[in-house]
């Protein structure tokens, strides 16, 4: 018997099959990873906050000194005055001393009298008093020894009172002197806390940035001997000039470059016109800081250049090693030694 059939035509359509849930699950992983790539590769990236410009890392310097210098200040006024506090503290005590040993040997008599009174009686004193004394001298005796007794209490009282004195004085101090040490901790601890954020803001600072102590601040020192050579010689500032010295606390023109050059590992001649043939000669407009600059048609000086028309080098018998503006002398042109 013939089936009957549904020409093709006529089949009802069909919806194509959902995807498993693990698939979707996979998909969305993906669109997830995707999303992340494009962020890593900066097409979706949240914008960024600059890094702060070394202007900006020095006016937040400028602003930590500020406050630390005040708080400097205040330390060394405690730190002061505790110091002139202690030492009258400490002399107080020592002129408590010798009134302690009077006080303790007064009372020590006094104790002494009391317990032979204790264990003998004033009857067996007085009796001896009696037998062994004519009538008429007994009375004087005895005005005596009450006059001895009145001004031994006298004495005593006298010691203990001044003793008393210097120790309400020296109590005083105590307490202010405690007071003080309490400041001067906390002004220290404010100090440390002061130095740790400007070391933290320093570090920020590019490496071709440099604040070396006695000189101005630095930037654009691109080579590291050259950073080296300016933070030695820097430091050198106040150092006295003298004729023919290479350091390390006296120096010459020459001498103090030499010195600087030879702590960042090159040796440099310990003569003007050597120096000048030692380095590469730079046009005024491409020096840079950590040059050496040199003065006079014969050369006969020479400094190390730190850029902005200045430079730190030793002037002359009388004037020790200073940073001072290049301007002043005839300068003859630049060498690069690093």
């Amino acid at each position: 018997m013939p089936v009957a059939t549904m020409p093709p035509h006529r089949h009802a359509p069909s919806q194509p099959p959902a995807p498993p849930v693990g698939a979707r699950r996979v998909v969305r992983r993906l669109l997830t990873l995707v999303a992340a790539v494009a962020v890593g590769a900066g097409l979706l990236a949240a914008p960024a906050h600059a890094a702060p410009s070394v202007d900006e890392i020095d006016a937040q310097i400028d602003k930590q000194w500020e406050q630390l210098e005040p708080t400097i200040e205040n330390y060394n006024k405690v730190r002061a005055q505790l110091k002139v506090n202690k030492k009258k503290s400490d002399d107080l005590e020592k002129k408590m001393v010798p009134l302690q040993l009077q006080s303790d040997l007064a009372m020590n008599q006094v104790g002494d009298m009391a317990a032979r009174y204790y264990m003998r009686g004033p009857s067996q004193e007085i009796g001896a008093l009696l037998t062994s004394t004519k009538p008429g001298i007994l009375g004087e005796q005895l005005v005596i020894l009450d006059h001895l007794a009145a001004e031994q209490k006298k004495q005593v009282a006298s010691v203990l009172a001044v003793r008393d004195k210097y120790n309400r004085q020296k109590r005083k101090l105590d307490e202010l002197i405690a007071t003080q040490t309490k400041q001067s901790n906390e002004l220290a601890a404010k100090k440390k806390q002061i130095d740790s954020e400007i070391k933290r803001l320093t570090a920020m600072l590019p490496v071709t940035s440099i604040r070396p102590a006695g000189c101005p601040a630095i930037d654009g020192v691109v080579s590291s001997a050259a950073r080296t050579a300016i933070k030695t010689a820097c430091a050198q500032v106040g150092d006295p000039y003298v004729w023919g010295a290479t350091g390390p606390n006296a120096f010459d023109c020459s001498g103090l470059t030499q010195y600087a050059y030879k702590a960042a590992g090159i040796s440099l001649t310990h003569f003007t016109g050597a120096q000048w043939n030692e380095g590469r000669a730079v046009s005024r407009s491409d020096a840079r800081p950590g040059d050496l600059v040199f003065f006079y048609s014969d050369l006969h000086h020479v400094g190390l250049y730190l850029g902005n028309g200045m430079m730190v080098h030793a002037p002359r018998t009388g004037k020790p090693v200073q940073v001072t503006k290049i301007s002043y002398m005839p300068v003859a042109g630049f060498r690069r030694v690093s």
